[in-house]
């Protein structure tokens, strides 16, 4: 296939205009296939999807492993994006730790998984509670100074948190689910971040899967899907969200595209500062998603669009955990 993808900019940093997001590579999504995975990579790189979104946590490092093993020979053709700040702990919950020596430990132990020199976009993943913000940016702007780290970015952090860290250096992108069922973004995080010049990194643009068409039930997820315990796909959430998806349905089939591909090119039209990261584990539906970068939405599209999914269509939380969004640190003491 001929690839549609071409380059958007974040803060500074060109990217291909689709990133390609590892996750479910490792974890989450039921059992992956090392060999497949990596097949993907290759492919996506193929196709100029050469934005690839990884972090620490992703199968407590192994898919930084896989990312690495993937991208050896072909480093000069990646932008590539990973993260610190989480960490698992053994009953299944998280931990944040924003202190500016896990900063510098997690970045080093990030190389040597990669196998890189440089990484060019290291978000922290969680705002830490704990830990003023700018003690965290002014350790991760040390590792730009040092060489290490291209460009700096957050995820899922709040307007407030996003003003307090330009202060110290600038961020190029903020990552944020963002998506046709999930749009609080909108409300101020996305206008504080235009403010200052920060890209838009949404994941989760096909709502972890829903809004492909291909969930009709929770028998759909396999034993070990993270998403059967989820709130937005269980009990009468499920079936109201449904409704969503079949109105998405709808119009796909009039425009003769996929589900998938018209949520896809909804958050591409949101603006040309705007790079979201699908996240797949197959070359199959890798090269569906690269085709939505060719379907354009007339505003007429873009209007009965925001009429299906307003902002809140949704029900059910975006997490069991509502903290784990849009985070606050503590003030700094001077």
């Amino acid at each position: 296939m001929t690839s549609p993808v071409g380059t958007r900019t974040l803060g500074g940093l060109t990217v291909s205009s689709l990133g390609l997001g590892c996750m479910g590579m490792s974890q989450m999504y039921g059992a992956a296939d090392r060999q497949e995975s990596i097949a993907t990579i290759h492919r996506a790189l193929d196709l100029g999807v050469t934005f690839l979104d990884t972090s620490d946590v992703y199968g407590s490092g192994h898919n930084e492993e896989l990312v690495g093993e993937a991208i050896a020979g072909r480093r000069d053709e990646v932008q590539l994006a990973t993260k610190f700040s989480l960490t698992r702990t053994p009953g299944g919950g998280m931990t944040i730790d924003g202190r500016p020596e896990n900063v510098r430990a997690c970045a080093e132990a990030s190389l040597r998984r990669l196998r890189v020199d440089v990484i060019d976009l290291y978000y922290q993943h969680r705002v830490d509670p704990q830990v003023p913000i700018e003690d965290t940016v002014g350790a991760m702007a040390e590792l730009v100074q040092q060489g290490k780290v291209r460009y700096l970015g957050l995820s899922e952090a709040s307007a407030t948190s996003i003003r307090r860290a330009v202060a110290v250096h600038p961020i190029a992108a903020l990552q944020s689910e963002w998506s046709l069922w999930t749009r609080d973004l909108e409300g101020e995080v996305l206008g504080v971040a235009r403010e200052h010049g920060i890209g838009i990194v949404p994941f989760s643009p096909l709502g972890r899967g829903f809004l492909t068409g291909a969930i009709t039930g929770p028998d759909d997820f396999a034993e070990d899907d993270w998403r059967r315990n989820h709130p937005r796909f269980t009990g009468d959430a499920f079936a109201a969200n449904l409704r969503l998806v079949d109105a998405v349905r709808a119009l796909a089939e009039e425009k003769g595209v996929t589900p998938g591909q018209l949520a896809l090119a909804w958050v591409l039209a949101q603006g040309d500062d705007v790079v979201p990261i699908p996240g797949t584990k197959r070359r199959s539906y890798l090269e569906e998603n690269v085709a939505a970068a060719a379907v354009r939405l007339t505003a007429e599209d873009l209007d009965r669009l925001d009429a299906i999914a307003p902002p809140g269509v949704a029900v059910g939380g975006r997490y069991v955990d509502s903290a784990y969004a849009y985070g606050d640190s503590p003030e700094k003491v001077a």
